[in-house]
């Protein structure tokens, strides 16, 4: 029986754009942190839940590298909802909000096809 095939999770473009996602969260995070600490902290967990399940999974054959990255892509559009609520809240402005908004649209899209 053939080994499976365990790629590098840095050599993906979805994991070099979640790691980015963290960063740029993280400034969110923080503006969050001003009026409620726990939905920044809340999009603290998500963001890095991200790239950590999706390094996890890489590792991964089957129906487990499945439930990861399944966990990575709720994860990320947790961040979406985040992002949203930022937004209604006046915090986050259109044009942040337009550019997160869409890095996310686009991790959950690669996530989607990587989880088959």
């Amino acid at each position: 029986m053939p080994s499976p095939v365990v790629l590098s999770v840095r050599r993906l473009d979805v994991y070099r754009l979640a790691i980015e996602l963290v960063a740029d969260l993280a400034a969110i995070a923080e503006l969050l942190a001003r009026v409620d600490r726990d939905l920044a902290s809340q999009l603290r967990r998500a963001a890095t839940s991200v790239p950590l399940n999706l390094a996890e999974a890489m590792r991964r054959t089957g129906r487990d590298r499945g439930h990861l990255l399944g966990i990575a892509l709720g994860s990320a559009a947790e961040a979406q909802a985040v992002i949203d609520v930022g937004r209604a809240l006046g915090l986050i402005g259109d044009e942040q909000w337009q550019a997160l908004d869409h890095k996310l649209d686009r991790v959950c899209a690669m996530l989607y096809r990587l989880r088959g």
